[in-house]
């Protein structure tokens, strides 16, 4: 089954094509620069450098956020574009998880997180589960404060990991104290690989009704339906 798969859900846009579980190309870069105007031109010449081409993919993987607003929604509409105009499935998977995936042989608790202003993050809490993870605490949008103290009742190691560390590592000391362990910066940039291997055994979704996952509105969605609430 040759998989490729695209995440462009925060800063880091990746491309990965695998052959079942076996990565074959991979892309990734980590600047600040227009998702919209790179991905297609990383998945072309990814897939001419392994010799692929379009009508030999079998499915594709996306990263359906949460994390940038635009940014997931460039990963889904051209995933969801290739996969219809190609016939073939499409499978988004959270953007949590496959952070999340850089430490599933970790013996402990794993904390992928996404800073979202404001003291909060949008995190949810996994769990080595032989090669795959567990969701132990369900994905949320909520303050850091309360998402480290949880963490703490729970007296279990836990691994950090985020793009954004260095905003909340003083907090994550002390609040979490030794229980926190957090790795060098390769660590906290997810990788496309890994989001392929997460969705390669994931049941397809629906492709033209395949939605972010947002975990909260966008500030101006927000106040539009608080206006609409006010105005009945």
């Amino acid at each position: 089954m040759n998989v490729l798969a695209i995440d462009t859900s925060n800063q880091a846009m990746g491309v990965a094509l695998l052959k079942d579980d076996e990565i074959i190309g991979e892309m990734v870069t980590n600047i600040a620069k227009n998702h919209s105007v790179r991905l297609m031109p990383a998945v072309e010449k990814l897939m001419t450098e392994v010799s692929l081409t379009p009508d030999q993919l079998d499915k594709i993987v996306v990263a359906k956020g949460p994390g940038s607003y635009t940014g997931v929604r460039i990963g889904l509409s051209i995933a969801k574009s290739m996969a219809w105009a190609l016939g073939i499935p499409v499978v988004g998977v959270s953007s949590l998880e496959v952070l999340a995936y850089q430490g599933r042989f970790f013996d402990g608790y794993v904390f992928p997180f996404f800073d979202a202003r404001r003291g909060l993050v949008y995190t949810g809490i996994y769990q080595s589960q032989g090669s795959r993870l567990r969701l132990v605490y369900e994905e949320k949008n909520l303050s850091m404060e309360d998402a480290l103290l949880k963490l703490k009742e729970d007296h279990k190691k836990v691994l950090c990991l985020s793009p954004d560390i260095i905003k909340h590592k003083d907090s994550i000391h002390r609040v979490l104290g030794d229980l926190a362990i957090i790795p060098e910066g390769p660590f906290h940039i997810a990788n496309p690989g890994f989001l392929g291997l997460a969705g390669l055994y994931k049941e397809a979704d629906q492709t033209h009704t395949l939605t972010p996952n947002y975990l909260r509105l966008a500030e101006a969605e927000a106040k539009w339906l608080q206006a609409q609430k006010e105005n009945k």
